[in-house]
């Protein structure tokens, strides 16, 4: 039964992360006129790479003032803030050095801050990685001394989200086993061993993380096991175009395996829609932000006819 009757199908809100923007439509006067009047979205999620939260206090502020003023000016939600790839590329949470761990934890509190100052309140991304090897192979699991620090970080991270009045923050589990959760049953711990934290944690699984076939197979079925496992505690999906053999993130107008009909119909049976679904794509620096403007409203016509 759906919310519109039994022959009516949930609706599923979709919004873009704004990781395209990067170097590109950097300040809010810029990515808020491409989302609402190019790309036609009322519903996006913010891009740390846009704004580096160790950024003075008084740069910090005055971007959050015009996320905040230029949003509202173009009747554009801002779901949730995610930490983008500059930061992802660090080992953040899970470094070796207790003293990086200690500055990647104080990096998210600037951007708990950030987000409440420009009316954004959820924050959420991979949490770090652990080292490699010298030998290069890879562990079925994290050191549970790593463990238990990340976790006790986690609950100190809701404590400081909950001071800046956030109301969620999200963990994006990836495809890699040196970082947590890349497994359903970790998922599942992690989300048990932060249950009653300060501010609620939930999961944003992505398509092109899930469907990762050199990490688990190619007949473990897809997005689906993560969905009706985890339904209890996943309040939005990015979803982009992927061949299942690396984490690609492409838009809609490259040939790939996710079929945005088959997107839509997972969601609803799984009943994780009406969850928001975010359009998470990447480009080379290099790449003509023209053709990208046209390659995006492709992919969001796509989307938005199987998401209706």
């Amino acid at each position: 039964m759906s919310a519109g009757g039994p022959d009516t199908p949930v609706p599923i809100p979709f919004g873009i992360n704004l990781g395209f923007c990067v170097k590109r439509w950097v300040t809010p006067e810029l990515w808020t006129r491409i989302v609402r009047e190019r790309l036609g979205f009322e519903l996006a999620q913010f891009s740390y790479d846009l704004v580096d939260p160790m950024w003075p206090d008084a740069v910090l502020d005055r971007h959050a003032e015009a996320v905040r003023r230029e949003t509202q000016a173009r009747g554009i939600t801002v779901h949730s803030a995610f930490i983008g790839l500059a930061h992802y590329t660090f080992n953040q949470l899970l470094h070796p050095d207790p003293a990086v761990r200690d500055y990647a934890e104080a990096w998210l509190v600037r951007a708990y801050r950030f987000a409440a100052m420009a009316g954004i309140p959820r924050v959420g991304g991979p949490l770090g990685a652990i080292a490699a090897r010298l030998d290069g192979s890879e562990a079925e699991a994290i050191d549970e001394t790593d463990y238990a620090d990340l976790i006790a970080r986690m609950h100190r991270l809701a404590e400081r989200a909950a001071a800046e009045g956030l109301s969620e923050l999200y963990i994006e589990p990836t495809p890699l086993r040196r970082e947590w959760p890349w497994t359903i049953a970790q998922a599942r711990r992690m989300m048990g061993d932060v249950a009653g934290s300060a501010v609620p944690w939930r999961l944003c699984p992505d398509w092109g993380h899930g469907t990762f076939e050199p990490l688990y197979g190619p007949d473990h079925g897809e997005m689906e096991p993560w969905f009706r496992e985890l339904k209890g505690v996943i309040t939005a999906v990015h979803v982009q175009q992927t061949d299942f053999a690396l984490d690609r993130h492409w838009d809609f107008s490259v040939p790939g395996r996710v079929d945005p009909v088959d997107v839509a119909a997972r969601l609803r049976r799984t009943g994780i829609a009406p969850a928001p679904v975010f359009l998470e794509v990447f480009y080379p620096f290099e790449h003509d932000s023209g053709s990208i403007l046209t390659a995006l409203e492709t992919s969001s016509a796509l989307l938005r006819k199987a998401f209706a």
